[in-house]
């Protein structure tokens, strides 16, 4: 079912909802669609209005939403911005005046677990959802840019993948590690597109599967993994590994460097206490070298033909 189709279901049946309002609605999802709003920010707003409506409200009446998100105490200042972020557009486009109510987001630090953590869901989960989370995970992507990465973004023989941007990033060329592309290789290509489903689709997908992975391992952090959490993770890896804000930056598609100084204050909240002790290992091929890089080992110096590693217990 198509994203207008749930819209009008969810419209036909919501209470008190008139059919021009349904119609109305329908139309703002083409509006931000014909404007570039990638798919994850058009569900958003959608998803608000639709919550409005379901509350009894009539969004056709700005004074009635208003008076409706002032009473309202289950959304926070950010809940409330986003609704009237959303609410914003939908009276634009039907030129309906209004005076926006002013709600003040509130920061919050992203949840960041430990790999350990990101390796137990990516390999308890099924073959396609797997491979998504693992490209996550190593390249940082958007959720959008990795479900309309295409088969030919995927460069096997040099081991790297184009990223096509989305939310304003910058285009990225970002390298891939021999079990991603083992993954990848064992993935049909029935399709120009890498993971051929809707945005919606692979999202419920990794819901339910994250909700049984956490249970059978009986870790309720794993709850909190989203898949926009392997962006923050990975950035927050990146920054710890090299303490250099603009290969972040770089990695991560940023066009504002304000948007990747978060990852300094996360570093500094979560390895200040951390033990300075390392596993070391060593390697005499440049394939051993390899092995250990791809497992999160970094390269300390070589002696008497030895490759001396090692990576923070």
């Amino acid at each position: 079912m198509s994203e207008v189709e749930q819209t009008e279901k969810r419209a036909a049946g919501a209470t008190k909802q008139s059919a021009d309002v349904k119609g109305k609605l329908v139309e703002y999802l083409w509006h931000l669609k014909k404007n570039g709003l990638c798919e994850a920010t058009v569900k958003g707003y959608i998803s608000k209005l639709n919550t409005l409506i379901n509350y009894g409200v009539d969004i056709l009446d700005p004074e009635a939403v208003k008076l409706f998100l002032a009473g309202l105490t289950k959304w926070g200042g950010s809940s409330k911005q986003l609704a009237v972020t959303a609410y914003d557009g939908f009276v634009e486009m039907l030129e309906i005046e209004w005076e926006p109510p002013k709600y003040k987001r509130v920061e919050k630090l992203p949840f960041i677990p430990t790999e350990e953590e990101i390796d137990s869901l990516i390999s308890a989960a099924g073959k396609k959802t797997a491979t998504l989370l693992q490209l996550l995970k190593e390249t940082g992507m958007r959720i959008g840019e990795a479900v309309q990465t295409k088969w030919i973004d995927v460069d096997l023989q040099r081991r790297v993948i184009t990223v096509t941007p989305e939310k304003g990033s910058r285009p990225r060329i970002l390298p891939m590690s021999e079990k991603l592309i083992a993954m990848l290789q064992r993935l049909p290509r029935k399709s120009e597109l890498v993971f051929p489903a809707s945005y919606k689709g692979i999202t419920l997908n990794f819901y339910r599967q994250r909700k049984n992975i956490a249970e059978k391992l009986g870790n309720p952090r794993i709850r909190k993994i989203s898949l926009h959490t392997f962006r923050h993770w990975k950035g927050t890896m990146e920054y710890h590994k090299t303490k250099d804000i603009i290969h972040v930056q770089q990695i991560l598609g940023h066009r504002n460097i304000q948007s990747t100084m978060i990852y300094i204050t996360i570093d500094a909240c979560l390895f200040q206490q951390l033990s300075q002790d390392f596993h070391v290992k060593t390697a005499k091929t440049v394939e051993e070298a390899e092995k250990l890089i791809e497992t999160g080992f970094e390269f300390v110096h070589e002696f008497n033909g030895v490759m001396l590693f090692r990576k923070r217990k």
